[in-house]
């Protein structure tokens, strides 16, 4: 169908849209097996399941980006046996990417009305005025304190996912597809968002809100669908929807507590920072230890100054001053390979970008930081690094068909496990986790809280900084909150509490208790 066809639906501004029978299968793997699923008119509709589960081809799908394999959609009464992208946008689906689609050399306006431009009369310039005056209520609508004139590249992760959100909603939509949206938010812009989402529900416009957070489905959905290794597990109605009903849909089983106690008291600080200063905030400084045996949380809002410090400890850029000490040795940490011939390894907030060569397989991506160590005579024995990269695949439960598969086609949750590998193959003596479980599923996440543990039970020192308020509160030791990139105060596990941290994260003092 074409969309002088689509055209001549009449389509109404009521949606009414189902797939029956939706199968999906690619070469070797069947992502979706025999799924339906209804959505009607302002209804927000919560889909989960683990990384893996399908929920991304099932978007796909419905955006028009893939044809199933066998199935129907049936939009308004017709049937389809696939969208294109432009039947789908006609048809007024829009989507919030988790993995952000944005030109780093654009402004904001720019980005948002990409493929739209506004233009002067029938000249051929663009009309910015025009454009800026549109952009500017969809910011204040999602909470951002950016300018439509404001570029890209001057964004946070954070403010990127809000120019996402805004991007959608800027588009005549009746369905609005969430993936992730809250994956790199704080919590205020969460709330924002969830309000935006209780707005939209009411003027007719329905949502499909995926998200690993299940608080927040929780929160807003009035109908939850579970999928599970490509199948339909299950649903949920509203009264029926909570965390543990989801995990046990998604999983098959109960998860245990987020916190797990160290295995023995914490000892000496394995990482010092003395009086550091970044760039990012070259009027504070920031003193912090991590000690042996501990997962010591690092909390505050976007802006804080969080990865900007890890960064700069890490030798990515960025130092103005200040110490670091490995046990006793000072690291000096102009480059990356500095900290990591220490034994000192980031994981990055941004592991597409920053962690991961996509292109790549397994094998490449995690034996690229210690390549020396596969080479005699400058030769690079490839028999060695695959033999490392299996090793590191079952050790951490890595689905892949084959580690020399390109790491683009993973899920998020075993892309995560490869940045992993990468420093778990070497001799780690720190390891700075910078929102570790972004993007990833309850039982990857609990993997991973389990493998922070383990580690910092062998002595590896464990600092975690993430903006998931009860990821920090369930599963660090001790936290440390910061604010323009200074730290503001530390807590100890019998004061952890959400309103401990914010009080910090605003730069005001604990009451006495």
């Amino acid at each position: 169908m074409n969309r002088e066809e689509l055209g001549k639906m009449n389509v109404s501004p009521e949606l009414d849209l189902r797939l029956e029978g939706v199968t999906k299968v690619y070469p070797g793997v069947a992502a979706l097996q025999d799924v339906s699923l209804r959505v009607r008119a302002g209804e927000v509709v919560g889909l989960i399941g683990e990384n893996g589960a399908g929920k991304s081809t099932l978007m796909k799908i419905l955006g028009g980006v893939i044809a199933p394999t066998s199935g129907k959609i049936i939009l308004e009464g017709r049937e389809f046996d696939r969208l294109s992208v432009i039947e789908s946008q006609a048809a007024g689906i829009a989507f919030v990417h988790q993995e952000l689609n944005v030109f780093d050399n654009l402004d904001v306006a720019a980005n948002i009305f990409l493929g739209r431009e506004r233009r002067r009369g029938s000249l051929p310039f663009l009309d910015r005025k025009s454009m800026n005056r549109l952009v500017q209520p969809l910011l204040e609508k999602v909470g951002a304190h950016f300018k439509p004139t404001t570029l890209v590249l001057e964004l946070s992760l954070a403010e990127r996912q809000l120019l996402e959100i805004a991007k959608a909603l800027s588009v005549d939509a009746r369905l609005v597809i969430m993936d992730e949206p809250t994956s790199s938010l704080t919590l205020s812009e969460t709330t924002m968002l969830m309000k935006v989402i209780a707005d939209l529900k009411a003027h007719g416009i329905s949502v499909i809100f995926i998200s690993h957070r299940l608080s927040e489905i929780e929160e807003s959905a009035d109908r939850v669908v579970v999928l599970r290794d490509g199948l339909n597990a299950g649903h949920l109605a509203r009264a029926e929807i909570s965390h543990n009903a989801m995990i046990h849909m998604m999983i098959g089983r109960d998860l245990k507590s987020l916190y797990t106690p160290p295995a023995q008291t914490p000892g000496k600080p394995i990482l010092a920072i003395r009086d550091f200063r970044t760039a990012a905030n070259p009027a504070h400084t920031a003193t912090l230890d991590v000690r042996v045996g501990e997962i010591l949380g690092v909390a505050g809002l976007i802006g804080a100054g969080r990865t900007e410090l890890a960064e700069a400890v890490f030798g990515v850029g960025g130092k103005l001053g200040g110490d670091v000490l490995i046990g006793e040795t000072v690291l000096a940490a102009r480059f990356p390979s500095e900290a990591i011939d220490e034994g000192l390894y980031l994981v990055p907030e941004d592991r597409k970008r920053n962690g991961l060569i996509l292109e790549f397989g397994t094998v490449e991506n995690v034996t690229m930081a210690s390549l020396q160590t596969f080479a005699k005579r400058g030769v690079v024995s490839h028999a060695r690094q695959i033999a490392v990269a299996e090793e590191q695949r079952k050790q951490l439960a890595i689905k892949t068909p084959d580690v020399r598969r390109a790491t683009q086609e993973m899920s998020g949750g075993n892309q995560q496990k490869v940045v992993l590998a990468k420093w778990l193959s070497m001799n780690p003596k720190v390891i700075i986790f910078d929102e570790p479980t972004r993007g990833i599923d309850v039982g990857a996440k609990s993997e991973i809280y389990k493998l922070m543990r383990a580690l910092a039970d062998d002595g590896v020192g464990v600092m975690m900084i993430s903006s998931d308020m009860e990821e920090v509160i369930g599963v660090s030791d001790r936290i440390v909150v910061m604010k323009e990139g200074m730290v503001t105060g530390e807590l100890q596990r019998s004061q952890f509490s959400e309103r401990n941290i914010l009080t910090l994260a605003v730069g005001k003092v604990l009451e006495e208790v």
